[in-house]
């Protein structure tokens, strides 16, 4: 089969195209024909070696697939050949990843894929909407009727964000660029602020006077100075982006009025977190509410080209590596 893999850590370049062995399903996994993979910041640390886990040589880079059921292990019974699936966890802590033509995954970490939902489009929210819903809910503790701040929300995770925590009923205040502010709105926004704007803060207390429940910065700017300063009593501060960023954390008014800030990463989810934010997921794509913004197709064996333009920033929306055809 034809797959995306590398052989050592490195740049971009370090990736190749070509033959490797077909993998065999054990009694528990499931054998899969993959449709498309997206691509990720998270696949470019991986391959990188920015972020350390687990791999073997050659190691087939990508974690999010849609495909089709092919074969099934002994002990599986929730899936059978034919069946439409996602899975979002590859590639990482052991496992190969999803960037070929055929993969095997654990059953524990395949869903099934909507009948209304396009192949491509579910690929390229896999990840982003994944980390939202893990972000307000599991570390986030959202409630309905809570405020939440959401910088970055006009990127991928910023717009599952908001998506999500208006149908959760909060009460949302995007920080967008002005361009962004009908994209927003459209998602279900309350208020949106400028990120250009000369007082973003003060903005943000306007539409938040209480003070903000949630506080989640997608862009990964993380000052968390101006974060803490503008959370209600209990408030709390979740961060999931910049895996380089440095911010100041003020103790005082941290301890003083029982905020709180927790850190997660999407790879240390267990088996039953994602399963539970896929069930929101599929339910979201099903009814219309979550779509990607844009979805740029390109074949696998542009890869190395789709890493390359990720990391020089030139990527709007989400690029997705079709397996199946030239795209």
């Amino acid at each position: 089969m034809r797959a995306a893999y590398i052989e050592q850590l490195g740049s971009p370049d370090v990736i190749r195209y070509g033959d490797q062995p077909t993998p065999e399903p054990g009694p528990t996994d499931v054998l899969v024909d993959v449709t498309a993979v997206s691509v990720n910041h998270v696949d470019t640390f991986v391959r990188s070696g920015a972020w350390r886990t687990p791999l073997t040589f050659p190691f087939v880079i990508g974690r999010d697939l849609t495909g089709t059921v092919a074969a099934v292990g002994t002990g599986v019974h929730r899936f059978r050949p034919g069946d439409r699936v996602w899975c979002n966890s590859l590639g990482h802590d052991g496992r190969q990843g999803a960037a070929a033509e055929r993969v095997v995954v654990p059953v524990d970490r395949l869903y099934r894929l909507p009948e209304s939902a396009d192949p491509y489009e579910t690929v390229a929210l896999a990840h982003p909407a994944a980390t939202a819903y893990l972000g307000l809910f599991t570390h986030g503790r959202l409630r309905s009727g809570e405020t939440v701040v959401v910088v970055g929300a006009g990127g991928n995770v910023g717009s599952a964000l908001v998506v999500m925590a208006a149908a959760a009923g909060a009460r949302v205040v995007a920080v967008a660029s002005a361009r962004d502010a009908a994209y927003c709105r459209g998602l279900g926004a309350d208020h949106v602020v400028d990120y250009r704007d000369p007082d973003v803060p003060g903005r943000i207390r306007a539409a938040a006077p209480a003070g903000a429940d949630l506080y989640l910065d997608a862009s990964g700017t993380n000052d968390l100075e101006t974060a803490v300063d503008l959370l209600a009593g209990r408030g709390r501060i979740v961060l999931l982006a910049g895996l380089r960023s440095r911010p100041v954390l003020p103790v005082g008014p941290l301890y003083l009025r029982d905020r709180s800030i927790h850190g997660f990463a999407i790879s240390h989810a267990t088996a039953e977190e994602l399963a539970e934010a896929a069930s929101a997921v599929n339910r979201l794509v099903a009814d219309g509410r979550l779509r990607p913004r844009a979805v740029e197709r390109l074949h696998l064996s542009d890869a190395a080209e789709a890493h390359r333009r990720l990391e020089e920033g030139k990527v709007h929306g989400k690029l997705v590596l079709s397996v199946t055809d030239g795209a």
